[in-house]
């Protein structure tokens, strides 16, 4: 049990008094200043090149139709996040990312190697097939796979498996396919000003079919293979150097592949876009859905797993493991706080949720020895945001125990699934306790 508080990482001096001081571009509103600008310049510029393509009519139009799929989507890898879930700002910063800086990259980048192709060969029709099925995928992946590879290096404590990795890429691919479906949709309502196309027959529903109706998940489907990569190089202990670089990269080029395979579905005959979505994409979503399910699951079982160590040193109450384990006792317990005590207790609640999970994932990672050097430090800052809010949770949690549990008063935690430790009297707390 960790008893040391979280001290400066900086070592004093013979005053107390730090001896390092950052240097102005490692201070955080210069970086989240930088960031900042950076999107909202990537922003402006991607509004510009999109608008100049597609008109003002075909930009409000493809806007209007874009927006469709996105909070279906997003509220799909929020629901997949709710058992730890992470900070709204890397998923704002993730769908910014996607929308304005990847897509810039990716207009300006394919256009320029298109264009290259052609003058080189010869041949646009050709150039035009290569750039689909080859630059393309190398370059959008890339593009948002950087936004994944950021979170990863700069926001670590928030990325710690698979989760975060498939919902970040996730999120990002949103934001991308937000942006690009304007694009397309966009371009094609004007298609159809100039022909005169009206309805079903309009390039703009058969466009917006495809895009929209039957395939919104491709791109977030694409990255979500890079994210699975750093999901699962996150997982590993930081001794294995090779193994948390070569993972994201074969994630990455799996993206790519699957991307030009679906983008050259095209060129495969009459029927090769339906043979490929059917044989081929579906199958793919249905594994990578499958695979997120059960590792929240297994985020779930962990929970209950590790939280009981807690229990016994009397950081926690004995009710509290099995009900945070439960997605759906922790519903009841927000719900038990709001009714009795008003949104500050529910939102109270829900932080000591996140922070108790967190605390299982870090002590399943310290006993797996994959645990970071921090890792007493940042025990101790969690159990200490725990004890802050343990008043309004520990009641709510212990309700919605026996919600779900009616039999929990008479029936010992020792039996409870995932309970390996023997039923103790609840000490009392001693913040200085070994």
């Amino acid at each position: 049990m960790a008893t040391s508080p979280p001290f400066p990482t900086y070592p004093p001096g013979p005053e107390g008094l730090v001896l390092r001081h950052p240097h102005w571009w490692q201070r955080r509103w210069v970086r989240y200043g930088a960031l900042i600008t950076l999107l909202a310049l990537s922003g402006l510029v991607i509004l510009a090149l999109v608008r100049r393509q597609t008109g003002t009519e075909g930009f409000l139009v493809g806007l209007g139709l874009a927006m469709l799929p996105v909070p279906w989507l997003i509220a799909a890898f929020r629901w997949l996040d709710r058992v730890e879930p992470g900070p709204w700002r890397n998923l704002v910063f993730a769908f910014a990312w996607g929308a304005c800086a990847a897509a810039l990259i990716a207009i300006v980048a394919n256009s320029f190697a298109t264009k290259w192709i052609a003058t080189a060969t010869a041949d646009p029709a050709s150039a035009n097939t290569l750039g689909a099925t080859v630059i393309a995928p190398i370059v959008e992946e890339s593009a948002k796979a950087a936004a994944v590879l950021l979170v990863f290096l700069f926001r670590r404590r928030d990325f710690t498996g698979i989760v975060d990795g498939v919902v970040i890429a996730g999120i990002t691919a949103t934001g991308f396919a937000f942006t690009e479906n304007i694009l397309y949709l966009g371009t094609a309502f004007g298609t159809d000003q100039l022909s005169g196309d009206r309805g079903i027959a309009s390039v703009t529903a058969a466009t917006f079919f495809v895009r929209i109706v039957m395939s919104p998940f491709a791109h977030p489907l694409f990255t979500t293979l890079t994210g699975l990569g750093f999901g699962v190089a996150a997982l590993s202990a930081e001794r294995q150097r090779a193994r948390r670089v070569l993972l994201p990269v074969c994630g990455l080029l799996l993206a790519m592949s699957m991307h030009a395979f679906w983008n050259g579905s095209s060129t495969f005959g009459e029927f090769g876009f339906f043979a490929v979505y059917g044989a081929f994409m579906m199958p793919v979503f249905g594994l990578l859905t499958w695979l997120a399910i059960w590792t929240r699951q297994r985020e779930l079982r962990t929970v209950r797993e590790e939280l009981p160590a807690y229990v016994l040193a009397g950081w926690l109450g004995p009710a509290e493991p099995f009900a945070l384990g439960s997605m759906r006792a922790r519903g009841t317990a927000r719900d038990y706080a709001r009714h009795h005590h008003g949104r500050a207790a529910a939102r109270a609640v829900a932080q000591y949720e996140a922070y108790a999970t967190s605390l299982a994932f870090l002590r399943r990672r310290g006993r797996q020895g994959k645990a970071g050097a921090d890792f007493v430090v940042r025990e101790r800052e969690l159990l200490d945001e725990l004890w802050k809010r343990r008043d309004v949770a520990r009641p709510a949690l212990e309700y919605a125990a026996r919600a779900a549990a009616p039999a929990w008063p008479t029936v010992p935690a020792a039996s409870w699934p995932g309970y390996g430790y023997p039923a103790v009297p609840y000490p009392a707390y001693n913040p200085y306790r070994s």
